[in-house]
């Protein structure tokens, strides 16, 4: 087990230290287990193996409006769970939700098939820890800048770090959830989020259609294909997003903004600005940027399930611009 230690990343809270040795507690904690690793293999693959499979399924065949209906209310449900709860609630506290809406988003990102909440806020927090460094679990460049290595690194970052056996440890990393007896019992329930993610658009294509055809359709389109696709979308943060695009900002690491993301990832890849400031609930702050998470997170403002939200401001983004010239809101 590794010993690395490294300050607390920006946003989250500082690691949790033993109370007899006063020392941070390891990053890593232990190996997963076989019966673990398998699930994460079936959970990454099989909609993966999906999306493939739609290309000939939607060629004149198996593809309905209600398919393409339910999908996409599933991906922003899902997407939103990440993107607005796991990532910039629970892991860098851009806001303050009321209990209602704090479990609600721990479900609604469980659903995304990404992994339990507690899980993978630990692993993000270890990333802006490590930002490309070692001890981030996912950076595209720690196997050097060569072609070779840099077509190794995308890869690790994209795909290839979900299949390590490393555990990130939830005790330094994410002791506040740890602590929420709401959010560990949401994280424990992983397993049920997983089967109701797949099996609730299978039930409504049924009811709506009265068909066991319809309930198939929806599970493949709304289920599998949809988790497919909200995972290579995520994904695709970890890696293009710290290898093309610009960077206006002085941040941490690499991180970059690709602006042909901004729609599918509601946001996120606005990734340049959030690795300069990690707690700023909106991400796309220069003109023209969408950023549908920063809208939902105004909305649950100004319906009072939200709080403290810590909006970007001119001066704020002014410190933060590696040109400063360049403009800013």
């Amino acid at each position: 087990m590794t010993t690395v230690t490294a300050p607390a990343a920006r946003g989250g809270p500082p690691p949790s230290r033993d109370l007899q040795s006063g020392r941070a507690k390891p990053v890593l904690d232990g190996r997963r287990p076989p019966g673990e690793s398998a699930l994460v293999y079936a959970f990454t693959l099989l909609p993966m193996l999906a999306l493939v499979a739609a290309i000939p399924l939607a060629w004149g065949w198996g593809l309905s409006w209600l398919d393409i209906g339910l999908a996409a209310g599933f991906y922003l449900l899902s997407g939103f769970g990440v993107t607005v709860g796991f990532h910039r609630y629970f892991t860098h506290r851009a806001f303050k939700a009321n209990r209602v809406l704090r479990n609600g988003l721990a479900i609604a990102g469980s659903t995304a098939l990404q992994g339990d909440v507690i899980t993978w806020v630990a692993d993000h927090r270890r990333h802006h820890a490590f930002s490309d460094k070692e001890g981030d679990p996912h950076s595209p460049w720690l196997f050097g800048t060569t072609p070779a290595a840099l077509a190794k690194g995308f890869f690790h970052a994209h795909l290839g770090w979900l299949f390590g056996r490393d555990r990130t440890n939830a005790a330094r990393f994410t002791p506040d959830l740890l602590a929420d007896r709401d959010i560990a019992r949401i994280s424990r329930l992983f397993p049920l989020w997983t089967v109701l993610s797949l099996l609730t658009p299978a039930l409504l294509g049924g009811l709506i259609t009265m068909s066991f055809w319809g309930a198939l359709t929806a599970f493949f389109w709304a289920g599998l294909v949809r988790v497919a696709v909200l995972h290579h979308v995520t994904w695709s943060i970890n890696s293009i997003c710290h290898m093309i695009g610009d960077r206006p900002f002085t941040a941490q690491g690499k991180a970059t903004n690709f602006w042909p993301l901004a729609v599918l990832s509601m946001g996120e890849s606005w990734h340049n600005l959030h690795h300069a400031d990690p707690t700023c609930a909106r991400h796309g702050v220069q003109p023209g940027q969408v950023d549908m998470s920063a809208r939902v997170i105004w909305a649950f403002e100004k319906l009072g399930w939200a709080r403290d939200v810590r909006w970007p401001t001119t001066s704020r983004i002014a410190k933060l611009s590696a040109d400063p010239a360049a403009p800013s809101t």
